[in-house]
């Protein structure tokens, strides 16, 4: 694969730092949530940026399973992708990531968006970089009487 594109960021002081991306459009500072044992400060932190890139690129990518499965770029509208970042402890010094991604795809019946979020983690990079590595689970959010 050619590199068409990269992002540079750095972080330092760890969880309770700060990170900045190399041309200057993201800037964040990060406090440890109280569940890590930190003071649950008012910054970001490592799975949360990963949650919102991950939510952004699965959603994205979606455009590309549209096609494979015959579908028009309308069946994604008024769409949403959630990710969740789930933190995980085993033994002492043992940590992991899970993640549940759930798509509102109000204008598909629940069997056609299955079919959607299958073959967008497919193809989604950020779905093949943890492949293997992280547990991902796909829901569905089922449509409310607002859509």
């Amino acid at each position: 694969m050619d590199r068409i594109y990269t992002a540079e960021a750095t972080a330092t002081g760890a969880r309770t730092g700060e990170v900045a991306s190399s041309d200057g459009r993201l800037a964040a500072q990060l406090s440890r949530p109280a569940e890590l044992g930190g003071d649950g400060g008012p910054g970001t932190n490592p799975e949360q940026l990963f949650a919102a890139g991950y939510a952004a690129c699965f959603q994205s990518a979606m455009r590309f399973a549209l096609k494979d499965l015959g579908l028009t770029p309308k069946a994604l509208e008024d769409s949403s992708v959630t990710c969740q970042v789930h933190f995980l402890r085993g033994e002492p010094g043992d940590f992991g990531l899970a993640v549940d991604l759930s798509a509102r795809l109000p204008q598909l019946d629940e069997e056609t968006a299955r079919k959607v979020l299958e073959k967008t983690h497919t193809i989604c990079p950020y779905s093949r970089a943890t492949a293997g590595n992280v547990e991902v689970g796909l829901h569905v959010v089922p449509p409310t009487s607002a859509d």
